[in-house]
Parts: C-alpha cells; sequence; structure tokens
C-alpha cells in the first residue's frame, strides 16, 4: 500500500511530529518495528518499569496513539500522511523528563499526499498501521481492546477541538472527523465500532475537559507518570 513518491516535510511539521515524539531521524538504535511489537512486549515492560504486561501494553499503545493522532493531524492540518510498511514503523528507547520511555522513528520518503478520496486514507491508518499494533499486543497479554482504542482517542478530541476552532480548517476538519467515525470503514476490519462507542455521539468540545475514557489507561501505574486526565477512576 505504501508509495515511492515523497513529500518534503516543513521544519513546522517536523516540529510538530517531535512534539509527539515521533521523528524522521533517530537519536537511538531502533529496538523493534512495528511487525514484531508481539516479540517486544519483555522490552517494552522493561523500559518503562510496568509491573505486568498488561500495563506495559497500555504504556506502549499510548505510545502508538501519538503516531496515530500525528497521522490524522497532519491528514488534516497538511493533507499528507506516512504511508509506510510495518517494518519502518520504528520505536527506540529514549527519555522524557527524566523517565525512561519509547519514542517513534518513521523514514521520510514514506510521507505522501492524501489521496483524493479521503475516505481510503482514513481506512489505511485505522486498519493497516492502528490495529494491527492492538492484534499483536492483545496475542501477548489479557487486556481490554478497548484500552488501548482509548489510548489513542484522547489525543485526537484535542486536536479536532483546535481544528473546530479555527475558521481556516473547520469545514475540512469536520469532513475528516466524520470519516474517522465511519462506520463502514470500522466493520471492515472489526465487529464493533470503538470510537462511536468512545464519544457516545458527542463532540471535542463536549469531551475535553471530562472523564471520557470508559477504562483505565494504566499510566498511573507506571514509575514517573501519573493518572490521566480522562480517567474514569475516582480521583
Amino acid at each position: 500500500m505504501y508509495t515511492t513518491y515523497m513529500t518534503i516535510l516543513s521544519n513546522d511539521q517536523i516540529q510538530q511530529l517531535n512534539n509527539y515524539s515521533v521523528f524522521i531521524q533517530t537519536s537511538g538504535t531502533t529496538l523493534f518495528n512495528g511487525n514484531n511489537i508481539a516479540s517486544a512486549l519483555p522490552i517494552i515492560k522493561l523500559i518503562s518499569s510496568a509491573p505486568n504486561d498488561p500495563i506495559a501494553a497500555s504504556f506502549f499503545m499510548r505510545r502508538v496513539g501519538m503516531f496515530i493522532s500525528m497521522q490524522f493531524y497532519m491528514m488534516t492540518m497538511y493533507d499528507e500522511i506516512w504511508d509506510g510498511p510495518l517494518d519502518q514503523l520504528q520505536f527506540f528507547g529514549t527519555t522524557e523528563y527524566g523517565n525512561k520511555t519509547i519514542s517513534t522513528f518513521i523514514p521520510q520518503e514514506y510521507f505522501r499526499d492524501v489521496q483524493e478520496n479521503r475516505k481510503v486514507d482514513v481506512q489505511l491508518i485505522w486498519e493497516q498501521q492502528c490495529f494491527p499494533i492492538i492484534e499483536q499486543l492483545r496475542s501477548q497479554c489479557s487486556i481490554s481492546p478497548l484500552t488501548l482504542w482509548e489510548n489513542v482517542f484522547g489525543y485526537l478530541l484535542w486536536h479536532y477541538y483546535t481544528f473546530f476552532e479555527n475558521p481556516a480548517l473547520d469545514q475540512k476538519a469536520w469532513h475528516d472527523w466524520n470519516l474517522l467515525k465511519d462506520p463502514t470503514i470500522w466493520k471492515a476490519f472489526t465487529s464493533k465500532e470503538y470510537l462511536r462507542f468512545y464519544l457516545k455521539e458527542r463532540n471535542p468540545a463536549e469531551l475535553i475537559n471530562t472523564t471520557v475514557r470508559t477504562t483505565c489507561c494504566f499510566s498511573k501505574d507506571i514509575p514517573g507518570l501519573q493518572k490521566c486526565g480522562f480517567c474514569p477512576q475516582g480521583k
């Protein structure tokens, strides 16, 4: 599905990616990639200091969520996405705010313009990039798929909340937002429309400061991290 038609990223685009721990140049050794995550859970557990495999899986999916959210951010903001094979979606160890963590490396050559039929690219991101990682993690430990999906959705809420406040992007953002929830896309690879279940017919402005999650992401159980703002558990 990936293409050889390369688009050159601007400094602003690169900085935005970096803000979400996604890099087009790696500063460390690749530990594993998108198609061998199932065997990488012990590494993830070691780096995160997670007390068990499900918490390690959830921790890692939050990191993947940054990449997926940036895919949709780049789509709406710049009409570009990263369309590389899973073995080129690479992960390396790094340190953020004094804590060991995992960051994402994606070679720039796989960025391309969004297709005229934007639905095709939305489905590509959900079905061929996000879903396979969730399936690999679930093959190694007992964790709710909803927990893993919700680890991605929280970032999207903020991005589209800000898009809807921007008159220059509002119309395109609503078009993309509706595609993100499109039932025909979700039914192509799963029996449950996880994003619709998460949103419960509400929009980002209604959810941005609420405990929108149904499940806990276990962020509070990772040394150095805190409970996330969307946590359904009592404060």
